[in-house]
């Protein structure tokens, strides 16, 4: 039986911070305890915020915190190739529509519904989309994609679902309410989520199951945010014949409010607390890693 393979997957559009520590140093104590291996792999499929000291700084805080990783690093905006292949298959099994309305438009649908109910939400809370573009027609989509409009590409999901059936996956860390060992999947409550723009080819849920399958990850390992996202992941794996891997969600590390640590609250990050003094074996002991 192969050993193992975990990874860590940050995107670099700002400096990392505690929780970050906590999920690479949890992944790398997990590879070497299993004589698994360990990867890097940078998420950038975001050009407008991702940036190359950005990029440098994680390969120098992670090296600070003592890991070492295979070479080479998997960057997301050199495999766009992959992902529009994948988008191709899911295409041709007639999964995949565009959508037009912009993100003002999809505001403004939703509240025009919720005048009648509360609209529903997916698991992160965000509104479902809410617009009818999976009903126009074929010429009408040709006539807007030839206009040069902008799009996003969405995937059915009652179609996809009705394609693979039930889906589970294996959970050996737990979710947000302690959910543990054999998981139901739910695809359905995200709706028709995007998995693609015209911008780009490809989008997290798509990129993360491409990646996850060409680098043999066996053991996705990540925090708990992502728990239910696991369903549309494994929504893809099936409907693209990849491989499985087993997940372990781990707890988030909080601030002193109770919330997940962020990039976008401006989170303090490790970079910063080195240069305070804090020694890498102080952040094991913050992060409550032995």
């Amino acid at each position: 039986m192969p050993p193992p393979v975990f990874r860590f997957a940050p995107s670099p559009n700002g400096y990392l911070h505690l929780g970050h520590a906590f999920s690479a140093l949890l992944n790398a104590d997990l590879a070497r305890e299993s004589g698994g291996g360990f990867l890097l792999r940078i998420e950038d499929i975001d050009p407008a915020r991702c940036r190359p000291e950005f990029e440098t700084a994680i390969d120098e805080d992670l090296a600070w915190l003592g890991l070492s990783w295979e070479k080479p690093v998997r960057r997301q905006s050199e495999h766009f190739a992959e992902y529009r292949a994948a988008l191709e298959e899911l295409t041709a099994l007639g999964l995949v529509y565009p959508s037009f309305e912009s993100r003002t438009e999809v505001a403004r649908l939703i509240a025009e519904r919720e005048k009648e109910a509360p609209w529903p939400r997916d698991p992160d809370g965000a509104p479902l989309y809410p617009g009818s573009a999976r009903l126009l027609s074929a010429e009408e989509r040709q006539r807007l994609l030839k206009s040069g409009a902008p799009f996003a590409l969405r995937l059915d999901m009652a179609a996809a679902c009705a394609r693979v059936g039930k889906l589970c996956w294996t959970e050996r860390g737990e979710g947000p309410a302690g959910e543990a060992g054999t998981i139901t999947a739910d695809p359905a409550a995200w709706g028709d989520v995007i998995i693609a723009r015209k911008e780009t080819p490809t989008s997290y849920h798509l990129s993360v199951v491409v990646d996850d399958a060409l680098q043999g990850i066996t053991e996705v390992v990540r925090g708990q945010d992502l728990f239910w996202a696991t369903s549309v992941h494994r929504l893809l794996q099936e409907l693209l014949a990849l491989p499985q891997p087993t997940f372990r969600h781990h707890r988030l590390i909080r601030d002193a409010a109770g919330q997940k640590l962020s990039k976008s609250t401006d989170a303090t990050g490790l970079r910063e607390l080195r240069a305070r003094g804090v020694t890498a074996a102080e952040i094991r002991r913050r992060i409550g890693l032995a």
